[in-house]
């Protein structure tokens, strides 16, 4: 079985077969050749952030679909907890520690042979899962097969601890949920006003016309956002509500930073993913007082997202309609998030394995996360574009108090998953 690709995706599809038994070749062009976006020569690399979104299994869908692949047996969540940082109510890991982790267990596992090279066509069967980053030559060969769609998405700067002037900063997580996880940088309505104003004049990097109009919602440009109008951020990333400083004042305007990993060393700025040359990025973020000195160790880029239009050529079990043995994974069939990108790796891997074992695929009920996510990149839908994990593309439910609906939404999710388990022997 040939896996092309050692993303969250490939990874994961990779391990589950390899582990059951199943000869397993996967390909990664890394270290050979990296994409704009990658850096590490490790499996399961994280780009856009480190967070992996809520955790909270009875009140966010993120956080069930995560509950759901743990009780599939997810290599990434293993990963995830193993290399877990604080962030609050969010699942949030040390980028190295859980790359390493899914890398180590892949690599010593005697059913997975590694082939590092690049992959220019298609393949007759087995798994693609090159991810949105999918390399130039194997992007033409399935666009001129199944055709393709793009968007561009963009990453955040990471500064370094020491280089925040803590006097400037408080400790606290929005409306108190959490353990402190969060350093909050508060600006004063004249300090926000500034920023604004310099980010809205701050010289981006070249985009070209056609590119112009693809940023996908789910990851934008900071300084995009401000350009919908001077409150738009203090409405959104830099919002204060529910925050309160030492003396219980509210500021006008906060930007929150995130560890990076465990050793907090490093923090992201939540929110601020970005298209700006490198050097304004240091002008204009340093307006932030807690920022003045600060040392930027990874500027934010752009880049761009291809993905499969995936109800015209894709089945509910990740397989390619016109290829039998062909089968699709990762955030190129149309999912968004890291931890969807894994699901649909994990779902593609156990459909093969049902096929193998001569059993008739078996797709969960939108009931639960993992096949509504299946559905929706499957039905039909003129204006298709990549889908997070969330309530509205689950089965509704009609019972009216919010907080007691998730939590029937939740138990009706995993006991479907545990059906699953049952047909797939999982």
């Amino acid at each position: 079985m040939k896996i092309i690709g050692a993303g969250l995706a490939g990874s994961e599809a990779a391990y589950f077969l390899g582990s059951r038994g199943v000869d397993v070749e996967l390909i990664e062009m890394k270290p050979k050749k990296f994409t704009p976006a990658h850096e590490s020569e490790n499996f399961a690399e994280l780009v856009c952030s480190n967070s992996l979104k809520s955790d909270d299994v009875y009140g966010n869908a993120c956080g069930l679909l995560k509950e759901e692949l743990r009780r599939l047996g997810s290599l990434t969540m293993r990963a995830a907890e193993i290399s877990r940082v604080p962030a609050g109510g969010a699942l949030a890991v040390d980028r190295e520690k859980f790359s390493a982790y899914v890398t180590e267990n892949i690599r010593a596992c005697k059913h997975i042979t590694v082939t590092c090279g690049e992959v220019c066509t298609l393949p007759q069967t087995g798994i693609v899962a090159t991810g949105p980053l999918t390399s130039d030559a194997l992007m033409q060969d399935i666009g001129e097969t199944f055709g393709s769609q793009h968007f561009f998405d963009a990453s955040a700067p990471i500064v370094s601890a020491e280089s925040i002037d803590m006097a400037q900063t408080f400790t606290a997580d929005r409306y108190g949920n959490g353990t402190g996880d969060y350093l909050n940088c508060p600006l004063t309505k004249e300090e926000y006003e500034l920023f604004v104003r310099e980010l809205l004049g701050a010289e981006r990097a070249k985009l070209h016309s056609f590119e112009k109009n693809e940023i996908f919602e789910g990851c934008m440009p900071v300084e995009v956002m401000a350009a919908r109008g001077k409150d738009t951020l203090r409405f959104g990333t830099f919002k204060p509500v529910g925050l309160f400083d030492g003396a219980g004042n509210r500021p006008y305007a906060v930007l929150q930073l995130r560890k990076e990993n465990a050793e907090g060393t490093m923090y992201g700025l939540v929110g601020c993913q970005t298209n700006l040359k490198f050097g304004e990025q240091k002008r204009v973020f340093s307006l932030i007082p807690a920022l003045r000195n600060a040392e930027f160790l990874r500027y934010g880029v752009m880049h761009r997202n291809s993905y499969l239009r995936g109800p015209d050529v894709l089945n509910a079990d990740f397989s390619v309609k016109t290829r039998r043995g062909l089968y699709f994974a990762g955030q190129i069939t149309g999912v968004e998030g890291y931890v969807e990108s894994a699901a649909s790796g994990l779902l593609a891997a156990i459909h093969v394995w049902n096929a193998l074992n001569g059993r008739e695929p078996y797709i969960p009920e939108d009931t639960s996360v993992c096949g509504a996510l299946s559905r929706y990149i499957a039905t039909p839908n003129r204006h298709f574009e990549p889908m997070n994990a969330n309530y509205g593309i689950l089965r509704p439910l009609d019972v009216r108090d919010k907080r007691e609906k998730r939590r029937q939404m939740a138990e009706r999710a995993l006991a479907e998953i545990e059906n699953f388990k049952v047909y797939s022997q999982v």
